[in-house]
């Protein structure tokens, strides 16, 4: 029996969880959600658990509209991606970086380590605020507000999710 030449790690259902979120952007104000988490006095980005048979990006619109109140929708971008196109052409496509216009797709992924051989995936999207939906009310431990990007980036406790909105607002601003 051969191995893969690559280093290989596997986790089986109980050991891992999946969540998703999005950075949720007020395109005509130039602003990004954040939450306050006021129990923990953090600020986060919106994301949550997967559900059973529930699409990725299904989840990050979904969390994002539980935890914050406001309605959104998949924002479409042109993103780098290895992502092969939808449709591919006879014989297949190589493994190469291509970039993609009108883009869904999650932008980054988080792999974080929650146990000796317990982890989470958190698959991130952008979206924008669906301004024809009336906005509800967020969750009772959470305060939103929307910043400018780069106060944003700066208010964020955690640097992973510094890195997540950078990562973001370069896309959609077209510089990556």
């Amino acid at each position: 029996m051969t191995t893969t030449r690559f280093p290989t790690t596997q986790y089986t259902a109980e050991h891992f969880v999946e969540s998703a979120g999005a950075i949720l952007f007020h395109i005509s104000t130039q602003r990004i959600c954040l939450v306050h988490l006021k129990p923990r006095d953090e600020w986060i980005l919106a994301k949550g658990r997967r559900n059973v048979g529930e699409f990725r990006a299904v989840t990050a619109l979904r969390e994002v509209t539980e935890e914050t109140g406001i309605p959104c929708r998949p924002l479409t971008v042109r993103m780098k991606t290895r992502a092969p196109p939808a449709i591919e052409p006879e014989g297949g496509s190589p493994d190469v970086v291509r970039e993609h216009e009108g883009s869904m797709e999650p932008f980054m992924v988080t792999l974080r380590q929650t146990g000796d051989e317990e982890i989470k995936f958190i698959w991130w999207y952008i979206a924008a605020v669906d301004e024809e939906k009336s906005v509800g009310v967020p969750e009772e431990r959470y305060e939103v507000v929307f910043l400018p990007f780069g106060e944003a980036v700066e208010k964020l406790t955690f640097q992973s999710d510094r890195d997540v909105v950078a990562k973001a607002v370069k896309i959609v601003k077209g510089e990556d």
